[in-house]
């Protein structure tokens, strides 16, 4: 059974590894051709998430095995940090969510994924907080590879590589409540900041409809509530504030058999 799952992680791995073959449609990685502007993209937001199917089984590459860690509290790290960009933007990463090199997302060796992480430039004193979803880099001394968007925050850009300090955010589970509501009373109680909700499916069977909100509340570690309009129950995930984490867990719920699930925005 080994084999299979190895090899599985290893087709997955982000092209943090630098890999040559046809997969990416660039031989070699850059920033993007007409970057954005990044000053609005905030730091990652911990929030407790169980881990993912993907990217978490210990792994062998290179002739070199690694074992992720599964206690991952009081974790400190200092080394090299490099950045990866517009080869691998639009691939999966090693848990199958998609690159964003505007996210500010990294890609770690052993921490478990998804898992929040404090990067400190030791070069010049600057912080950002980072999501880690995607394995790598596999290149010596190397500890962390951070996206476009993390690396511009913290000047990595232009240099390539920085000093960096990495600590671990831990995230304990939130008490997460699934309501019966009606459409009206959600949207007037939604903060205006929460601009973004998924609807995963609809049904005309209010149990039905609020047991699988509290299955997806579960799974996701996020808040649902059933909205009903016209007889209708609809299953509803947020609201949430930022459409990058937003998009990220739409990803989830479909790969978990719900393709038709899409966003809304708070009217």
């Amino acid at each position: 059974m080994k084999k299979p799952i190895v090899l599985l992680i290893l087709g997955i791995l982000a092209g943090c590894s630098n890999n040559n073959g046809s997969r990416y449609t660039l031989s070699d990685d850059t920033g993007p051709d007409a970057p954005i502007r990044l000053e609005h993209i905030e730091d990652a937001h911990p929030k407790y998430e169980p881990y993912s199917l993907g990217g978490n089984k210990d792994y062998r590459l290179r002739g070199e095995s690694y074992q992720i860690i599964r206690s991952p509290e009081g974790f400190k790290q200092k080394g090299t940090a490099s950045w990866y960009g517009k080869k691998f933007h639009g691939h999966q990463t090693s848990n199958g969510e998609i690159y964003d090199m505007y996210s500010m997302t990294a890609a770690h060796k052993t921490l478990p994924i998804p898992s929040y992480v404090k990067v400190t430039n030791l070069d010049n004193g600057k912080v950002t907080i980072v999501r880690v979803n995607d394995r790598g880099p596999f290149h010596d001394g190397r500890i962390i590879d951070l996206s476009y968007a993390a690396a511009h925050k913290l000047g990595v850009i232009k240099t390539g590589t920085a000093n960096v300090e990495l600590e671990y955010i831990p995230v304990k589970p939130e008490q997460i409540s699934t309501k019966l509501i009606d459409n009206k009373e959600k949207i007037s109680s939604t903060n205006t900041q929460h601009n973004f909700m998924i609807q995963v499916a609809s049904s005309q069977n209010a149990q039905s409809t609020r047991t699988l909100a509290q299955k997806l509340s579960q799974t996701f570690s996020v808040e649902t509530f059933v909205e009903t309009l016209e007889g209708k129950f609809r299953v509803i995930l947020g609201p949430f504030e930022n459409y990058t984490n937003t998009q990220q867990i739409l990803e989830q719920v479909k790969t978990q058999g719900y393709p038709g699930a899409f966003i809304r925005k708070v009217q």
